[in-house]
């Protein structure tokens, strides 16, 4: 698939998403052998998971990325618990930036906190909430957390055989 063709699928595909949703979107399509990149800026509170969720969706829709589906429904699954965790632990702004290449894929999620994230004993959990990162790990992805800026970026990388 060339990059023009790609770049035309993803504003098709984002210019059927609820606005604002569609202007909100800064993407970079690289050529072929160069990953493909999507950066957005994400609204505050429980709206900048839902929107992540979508645009991550219509980046890796069947015939638009070189993933496979069960890896793409997982890629989904950590943007939305990455970006809940910033929502929910950090000050913003936000901002979303998936990069994707055959048989690897790398996840961002920037917010305007330098605390920087810590793993909870959730063994004896029985409080709702706390788990995201574990579940980010238990579908197979690298995290890493450095400071960017006055804030934060965490960091997960998934890969996978192509």
């Amino acid at each position: 698939m060339t990059a023009s063709l790609r770049v035309r699928q993803l504003r098709t595909a984002t210019a059927a998403l609820p606005s604002p949703l569609g202007s909100i979107i800064y993407t970079a399509i690289a050529s072929r052998g160069s990953p493909a990149t999507l950066h957005m800026q994400l609204p505050t509170g429980a709206e900048a998971a839902r929107r992540a969720r979508q645009t991550t969706a219509v980046l890796l829709a069947p015939g638009t990325a070189d993933c496979p589906r069960h890896i793409a429904e997982d890629l989904v699954l950590i943007v939305s618990e990455l970006v809940t965790n910033a929502v929910l632990h950090a000050d913003g702004p936000y901002a979303l930036t998936v990069a994707l290449e055959p048989g690897r894929a790398g996840i961002a999620v920037s917010d305007g906190s330098s605390a920087m994230s810590r793993d909870r004993d959730g063994a004896q959990r029985t409080e709702a909430g706390g788990r995201g990162l574990k579940i980010v790990r238990a579908l197979g992805a690298d995290l890493f957390v450095s400071r960017s800026g006055p804030g934060k970026q965490v960091i997960a990388v998934l890969t996978w055989q192509p």
